[in-house]
């Protein structure tokens, strides 16, 4: 088990960085519950199963729980999901000293890219790189729990209508 505190900022990509990624992983997730912010849910990450728990704190970001599953105790779990699986691949990319993740979604969310970075602390400053579009953190829309409930399909706005519209 680990445990931890998620403070994230997110945004969208006006392209995609010229650099390669450092890291490529395939990723499926569901959502068992959710509840006045708090999520349990269930992630295959290439080979790998995760039931992770996040829940609300007092201040900035989430506390997270995560524990290793088998393939089997996934398989259950994702049977359980009342909505489509989150499909996507996670691309790390490493600038500036930064860790930054670039969520690119399939299936019913297809189109959508999410741009994600982790911080220290609530006050953290970090260099945003030239193809980092507006920021989407604020916007529980953009929170995988809302998007397995209203995928990016259903939006009726194109990827690039959408980054001009957050733009203004």
């Amino acid at each position: 088990m680990t445990l931890g505190v998620e403070i994230e900022r997110k945004f969208l990509i006006r392209r995609m960085p010229e650099q390669q990624p450092e890291r490529i992983y395939k990723i499926r997730q569901g959502y068992i519950a959710r509840e006045r912010g708090n999520t349990v849910r269930v992630r295959e990450r290439d080979d790998e199963y995760i039931l992770s728990i996040k829940t609300q704190k007092s201040g900035p970001g989430r506390n997270e729980l995560e524990f290793k599953i088998t393939k089997e105790e996934a398989d259950i779990l994702f049977s359980s999901i009342s909505h489509y699986a989150i499909i996507k691949k996670r691309e790390i990319y490493k600038i500036d000293g930064v860790s930054w993740e670039l969520d690119i979604f399939e299936g019913v969310n297809k189109g959508l890219i999410i741009a994600e970075v982790e911080l220290v602390t609530a006050n953290d400053k970090i260099p945003l790189p030239n193809w980092i579009g507006p920021e989407v953190t604020s916007l529980s829309k953009f929170y995988n729990a809302n998007i397995a409930d209203m995928p990016f399909e259903s939006w009726r706005i194109s990827y690039e209508d959408l980054i001009e519209r957050l733009s203004e």
